[in-house]
């Protein structure tokens, strides 16, 4: 277990009364006299699940995952004799709740029979609820419902009705997510985890069956499958049967957990995206739980569980760590957000995307500064937006940096229920629920002047065509000068739009062969087109506007060069079937936007590679080639190691730079190309109107394709169906596993928490700049044949085909400890201005790759720290980027400011966050990183505060004050 947060979080009651963390530690116990107050079975549309009521839980078992991940999750009791007093204690608070007056019952409409009871916001008749954000008023409903007085108490349920003054304040709540949401990247590693639990449960004499989540968890598989076969008829079949062959061994993890684990639904390989099947079928909007109605919330291990938020649905992302407590029924701890309102007026002109929106929203946002804040959306503008435009924006919070993007409930929402399949009940349920406890927006009738804590508007009309780029998501350019801020990204000093191309080399010309036919490639030439990612595929106006850029062009007999890797990867079977439908996927395939798959594939890094010609010509003459796709992340060496400039755009924008081969130009004022009759072609030729698209998604989009599709999608497919599992409920680790290998965090752990360890005299193993992502920390993508984890591999027999991807191989901690910082684009400043996965050993002055300088420091029983500028950790909600520096030995992390989910992550697993003062960092102080550091917390574990200033010193005679960045008392 992580020493230092161990012993740091684990707090006993004081006084004045129980400490956060031992309101958490205490309900634990009280689940094992009465299971259901942590509980929340499913309800329609997934299939039910068993109802975890009848299930008891050992208060070791909640406790276990904190124990060894985090230590405000220690100091759950994890003796029997302190079970029992905790359960005697607590046994009766867990089944009361302070608010049953107001349990109210909700009759359908007509009259008879009733949906249900719910705890009623306006039977408190308290005013401040009417100016209340309704983002707040799930979290008010979430503790009113979970009053106990023990993991919720009456004080919390008044910091959040007292918002609009306690907000300010940055005080602590606790928050109890309707379930949880997994996808296989970031749901290997939390089953791989849970299975350690029952393993340590097994050892330490308790029953290891008590390891279960108690409220619903869904777990898609969609970041598997990679664009190995492109352009191609067969391209589905042929990178799934690449994509078992690769992952076989994993999913067979993952079903034997669907089995293992109850309240676990797995949904297999090749059946979408996990934001758009969330956004599809498995969001409930309004929970009914044995006769119990309450709001949809979920926390996700995804960032982009934000999606959700477009259907009303309050969710976000979480590291791992937080979402295995969730899972095991501990509330979360958070600080009560400031939410920022953003008016929404006016209409979107003719031609422009919901993701030329999203990405003006994207930048407004950055530049207001909306970290570990909520955004909600309102004003006129609403009307004007589909549910589809809205999750876009939503799903693109954490590039914003905001915890979510809500859009209220009201009756764009409903309509969407119906269109994807919602049965007629449910939607009557869901509307007649919200509207009775004060969280539906009806544009109808007026509404009560809500407060939020800052203002933003934006007229839809002055949202222009856009891109973002090259490297970074909030980097917008608008389509008309995107052509003077290429040139000008060539220009300028490398950074994040720059690449510092001399002018005498701007124009080189690199001549290749592509299988026998001559071809071309220079600076700014597109080399992947994408049609990729939750973010667009979810929204039938743009998918269905990308397939009539590509008729037009068609028509017109426009082509995409060969040597483009051009992939269409939607995120549900729901896409194909309205594709179908329109007649439009044709033109498509003939472009080479063949389906590849149903998956996120070059969002994440799953590219596939480029073909061998194209690679070499690229890197024998240093070009700066470009991806273009409709993803939500284009950080560096993310979507492929050869593509310096990756611009993320709407999937019509992608079909258009295909067919023009470069972003090095103007669409207004030059051809796209020539049409067979040889005219020229500009991109207003191919561009279609806002009504042709809205005519089309019409007749084409029909709630029939929703129900089919999601019918059949747990029986999974021949290739899963197949997979044979064990059925032991402890899963039987195989040593010599290079995908599955049973991790450290257990073992040699002791019934007590150790004490807090100091940080004395550690070196510095990286110094950082500012924007360091988790894809800099803990790549997902391609392993590079000659890093530390591709040398592991070659030492245990896997071929460099089959090496497969880190995001892959995060269930082997041995795998992903040499991944860390292994990124091929990192910029060390040891390195002055070489970029690369290396560092320097202070000591000795070597030069090596930053895991094995990690373990040098380490058998020279050394502690390592790290310094970084701003936003340190942006990026993907990865846990690994914690636990792989966590085994690399790395004690604490200085940075100028860190990513919220990042943060929290670090503090889950021992790695101490500090924060320069404001307008301190690294180099305003005089600190190189070869001096040696000392952390000056207090000795006396009570005396950590959070946010507490903490002295630094050096072996060199400086000293310097941050803050740490422990935000909550858990």
């Amino acid at each position: 277990m992580p020493p230092l947060t161990s012993a740091l979080l684990s707090r006993s009651t004081t006084a004045s009364g129980s400490s956060s963390s031992a309101r958490i530690s205490a309900a634990a116990a009280a689940v094992i006299s009465n299971p259901a107050a942590g509980a929340a079975p499913s309800s329609p549309p997934p299939p039910a699940r068993q109802s975890p009521r009848s299930r008891p839980a050992s208060p070791f078992a909640s406790g276990l995952a904190g124990r060894l991940f985090g230590g405000h999750r220690a100091a759950a009791r994890s003796s029997s004799t302190a079970a029992a007093v905790f359960e005697r204690r607590f046994a009766s608070a867990a089944t009361r709740n302070s608010y049953d007056e107001i349990l109210t019952s909700l009759a359908k409409p007509g009259g008879g029979a009733e949906f249900g009871k719910y705890y009623s916001l306006p039977a408190l008749s308290d005013p401040r609820i009417e100016r209340l954000p309704y983002s707040i008023r799930i979290l008010l409903e979430s503790a009113i419902r979970n009053c106990d007085e023990f993991q919720v108490s009456g004080k919390d349920v008044e910091k959040i009705l007292d918002w609009e003054k306690s907000a300010p304040k940055l005080v602590e709540i606790p928050f109890k997510p309707a379930r949880v949401l997994l996808q296989d990247f970031t749901g290997v590693p939390a089953v791989v985890d849970l299975a350690c639990m029952r393993d340590a449960m097994s050892k330490l004499g308790s029953d290891p069956n008590k390891i279960n989540p108690l409220v619903p968890v869904d777990l898609v598989i969609d970041h598997s499958v990679q664009v190995d076969v492109a352009r191609s008829e067969n391209a589905v079949q042929a990178n799934m049967e690449l994509e078992f062959y690769r992952n076989k061994e994993r999913f067979g993890f993952l079903k034997w957990g669907s089995t293992a684990f109850r309240n676990m639904l797995v949904v297999p390989p090749g059946s979408g995206i996990v934001h758009q099947v969330n956004l599809e079928y498995l969001a409930r909007v309004v929970f009914n739980n044995g006769g119990i109605l309450y709001p949809d919330s979920v926390v996700g291990t995804d960032s982009h569980t934000t999606m959700i938020d477009g259907l009303g649905v309050a969710g976000w992302g979480v590291g791992g760590i937080e979402a295995e407590a969730a899972m095991l029924g501990q509330p979360m701890s958070m600080v009560l957000p400031g939410v920022v309102g953003f008016k929404l007026t006016g209409k979107l002109r003719n031609g422009v995307t919901a993701t030329d929106l999203v990405l003006t929203v994207t930048q407004m946002l950055r530049k207001h500064g909306v970290v570990g804040k909520f955004v909600e959306f309102y004003g006129g503008g609403m009307s004007e937006l589909s549910l589809a435009d809205r999750a876009t924006i939503a799903n693109m919070s954490p590039e914003y940096g905001a915890t979510m993007g809500f859009f209220p409930v009201d009756g764009k929402t409903l309509d969407y229920l119906k269109l994807t399949g919602r049965s007629d009940d449910t939607v009557a349920m869901v509307e007649s629920y919200l509207r009775a406890n004060k969280m539906f927006v009806d544009y109808n009738q007026p509404e009560a002047e809500r407060v939020y804590s800052s203002y933003l508007e934006l007229n839809l009309e002055e949202v222009e065509p856009c891109l973002s780029g090259p490297k970074r998501p909030h980097d917008r350019v608008t389509l008309k000068n995107m052509k003077s801020d290429w040139i000008s990204c060539l220009d300028n000093d490398v950074g994040f739009k720059g690449f510092a191309v001399p002018k005498e080399s701007q124009g080189k010309v690199a001549e290749f062969s592509f299988h026998g036919t001559p071809a071309t490639i220079k600076h700014g030439d597109v080399v992947i087109a994408a049609i990729t990612s939750c973010t667009n595929t979810s929204n039938p106006n743009v998918m269905l506007g990308a397939a009539l850029v590509a008729k037009k062009a068609c028509e017109l007999g426009l082509e995409v060069k060969p040597w483009i890797k051009t992939s269409l990867a939607p995120g549900s079977g729901v896409v194909k079937k309205y594709l179908d439908k329109s007649g439009l996927q044709k033109y498509l395939d003939q472009l080479g936007f063949n389906i590849v798959g149903y998956g996120c594939t070059t969002c994440i890094g799953n590219s596939g590679e480029l073909d061998e010609t194209v690679s070499a010509a690229i890197s024998e003459n240093d070009i700066v080639a470009a991806a273009v796709l409709s993803g939500n992340r284009n950080f560096e060496g993310r979507v492929h190691p050869l593509t310096r400039a990756n611009y993320l755009a709407s999937p019509p924008l992608v079909v258009a730079y295909a067919l023009a081969g470069t972003v090095n130009i103007d669409f207004e004022k030059e051809p796209i190309g020539t049409s067979k009759d040889g005219k020229e072609v500009y991109f207003r030729d191919i561009w279609p109107s806002t009504e042709e698209i809205a005519e089309v998604v019409k007749s084409s989009v029909l709630p029939d394709m929703f129900k089919s599709t999601y019918e059949a999608i747990t029986k999974g497919n021949p290739m899963w169906n197949e997979l044979s599992v064990s059925a032991s409920t402890l899963y039987p680790w195989d040593s010599s596993s290079t995908y599955i290998h049973e991790p450290p965090y257990f073992k040699d752990m002791t019934m007590t928490p150790p004490g807090p360890r100091p940080v004395k005299d550690a070196y510095c193993l990286l110094n950082f700049g500012d924007s360091i992502t988790t894809d800099h920390i803990s790549p997902a993508g391609n392993i590079h044949p000659d890093s530390p984890a591709a040398k592991y591999l070659k030492e245990r027999g896997v071929e460099r085909k089959d090496f497969n991807s880190y995001g892959s191989r995060r269930g082997n901690d041995e795998i992903m400890a040499r991944g860390t910082f292994a990124n091929i684009r990192l910029v060390n400043k040891f390195l002055k201005g070489e970029v690369g996965p290396k560092t320097t050993h202070i000591p000795s002055g070597e030069k090596l790759s930053v895991f094995d300088a990690a373990m040098k420091y380490k058998n020279e029983g050394h502690a390592t720290i790290i310094l970084a500028g701003a936003e340190y950790g942006s990026g993907s909600s990865r846990d690994w980027a914690a636990k792989g520096p966590m085994l690399q030995g790395v004690k604490a992390v200085i940075a100028k400011s860190f990513e919220r989910i990042h943060r929290s992550n670090l503090a889950g697993m021992g790695i101490i966050p500090l924060c320069f003062k404001s307008g301190e960092d690294a180099d305003t102080i005089g600190l190189t990183g070869h001096e040696r550091y000392t952390v000056h917390l207090p000795a006396n574990v009570s005396d950590i505060k959070p946010g507490q200033d903490v002295t630094v010193t050096t072996d060199n005679g400086k000293s310097f004050t941050c803050t740490l960045r422990f935000d909550t008392e858990v």
